[in-house]
């Protein structure tokens, strides 16, 4: 039997319940593949920070490094500013350990609402692509300062950081998942405003389409795309884009298919030279922390992209087909209009995993 050893990061609010939920369905799934967890729990989080000054211990990334994937649930607390969030704990992770490659799944589930689905002629035609972020440089760099606080002639800069390996890397990933798909790629871009990083995004991108020929790519600048990610996003396969317009558009692209709380992210270092990252992106909402009514679906979901990384996508494809089970019959939680509460859906995945045929080796019938 494979085991495979999770740092598990449940972080604050919801985040602790939705870590439960997530590490239950995946305890569920593996016992039917073939599969063992060692989860190790570390309590980095906002809350930490108001105690401790820091959002993990100074050795935190060196105790970090020697497990097979991060498990991590939410972060956020009231009155910690979600700067110190952001660049105390999920920066510093994704940079040391070379998560270049922010995949965010835009899927339309059956049985959730979307404003999508209304316009469609089909409405079981469901919306399937994903987006490929830069997730270490580009708008999101610790370069520029502020001059002359609290006076008249006050100023901000902030510069953008774009290189040539790194823009490279992240555009490889994009035409290999491509390729590996319908082969269409779009590229986000800016460039009629933007004069230096954006026409340098274009030319690199222009340079590696010529090494995938069976990949068709095409070029929107950002303000269109996120147009078109509303009006027609059915048109798109994979989507490659910088730091910004990438965690921009993954939003919307939560948004097109119904709710932000189902929706899943991998922080992926690709040569899995150092562990990768996966998290649902809704927040920690402290308003409806300790309720038991989050939505688990976007843990989970991010569990099954876990098990894609780790090896075994039949079991992570198994994962979701559990989650489509649940959502056929019906049963939702109240920010999908239903009234389940969060261990119901929860059990009800884990059920539906037994209806999904599953052999002992993790593979799929």
């Amino acid at each position: 039997m494979t085991t495979f050893r999770i740092a598990v990061l449940p972080g604050d609010g919801i985040g602790t319940e939705v870590m439960d939920a997530g590490q239950r369905v995946l305890e569920h799934a593996a016992s039917r593949g073939g599969l063992a967890f060692e989860w190790t729990t570390f309590d980095w989080s906002c809350e930490r920070y108001t105690t401790h000054g820091a959002m993990l211990p100074d050795d935190g990334l060196d105790q970090l490094a020697g497990f097979d994937s991060i498990f991590l649930g939410a972060v956020g607390y009231p009155g910690v500013p979600d700067h110190v969030s952001l660049w105390g704990l999920l920066i510093p992770i994704r940079r040391t350990f070379k998560q270049y490659v922010n995949l965010r799944p835009v899927r339309l589930l059956r049985g959730i609402d979307s404003p999508i689905r209304a316009l469609a002629e089909d409405p079981d035609d469901l919306l399937d692509f994903v987006c490929v972020r830069e997730n270490n440089e580009g708008e999101y760099s610790e370069v520029g300062g502020r001059l002359y606080r609290g006076t008249p002639d006050e100023l901000a800069v902030q510069e953008s950081v774009f290189t040539r390996r790194g823009v490279e890397r992240v555009m490889r990933y994009a035409f290999g998942l491509a390729d590996g798909r319908d082969g269409q790629l779009a590229s986000a871009t800016k460039s009629n405003g933007i004069i230096h990083t954006m026409p340098f995004w274009d030319e690199i991108f222009a340079e590696l389409a010529g090494s995938y020929p069976r990949v068709t790519t095409a070029q929107y600048h950002i303000d269109a795309l996120a147009a078109l990610f509303v009006q027609d996003p059915r048109r798109f396969d994979v989507v490659v884009a910088s730091n910004l317009f990438g965690d921009i558009l993954t939003d919307l692209g939560a948004a097109v298919v119904g709710s932000i709380g189902i929706a899943p992210s991998a922080n992926l270092n690709p040569e899995r030279e150092h562990p990768s990252m996966f998290e649902p992106v809704h927040g920690s909402a402290p308003d409806i922390a300790g309720q038991g009514i989050a939505n688990p679906i976007g843990q989970v979901w991010s569990g099954s992209m876990m098990l894609d990384h780790l090896g075994h996508p039949q079991l992570g494809e198994a994962v979701l087909e559990a989650v489509q089970i649940v959502l056929d019959a019906g049963l939702r939680t109240r920010d999908l209009g239903g009234t389940a509460t969060t261990d119901e859906v929860t059990d009800a995945i884990c059920d539906a995993l037994d209806d999904v045929e599953i052999h002992p080796d993790g593979t799929r019938g």
